[in-house]
């Protein structure tokens, strides 16, 4: 699998609630920890773990409108999952259909990384920790 570390918890909205739930879990191994429907608002939201912790809850609602996330526009640019090491963590995302950007190095760290995206375009970064 991908080996990812940590991260805090972030909330996503999602436009697919079931593609997104199975990118989430299936392709990046997060985990489900709960999952309930709102019905008063037409919404799912799925708390996930990474490692037993919980650190995402993925909300769906009707229509949500697209948000911007390329070119550097305002707002958060990306979550970032840490690895062991990038080439298995890139070769899992790619047997799963994922395309990254080439690797790149940190010019402060010296550490590589790179992006993808998930299935909603949203900007997502594998950083190498060792």
């Amino acid at each position: 699998m991908l080996n990812l570390r940590h991260i805090d918890h972030i909330a996503i909205i999602c436009s697919h609630y079931e593609t997104s739930k199975r990118f989430y879990c299936d392709t990046l191994g997060l985990s489900l920890l709960a999952e309930v429907y709102r019905e008063e608002r037409d919404s799912w939201k799925a708390d996930l773990a990474l490692n037993g912790q919980y650190i995402i809850e993925l909300f769906s609602f009707p229509t949500p409108p697209a948000r911007v996330s390329r070119p550097e526009a305002c707002g958060l640019r990306h979550l970032a999952f840490s690895v062991e090491d990038i080439d298995v963590a890139i070769a899992g995302l790619n047997a799963a259909g994922v395309i990254c950007e080439p690797v790149r190095i940190d010019p402060y760290t010296g550490k590589k990384f790179t992006f993808f995206a998930d299935p909603d375009n949203l900007p997502l970064e594998l950083y190498q920790t060792r």
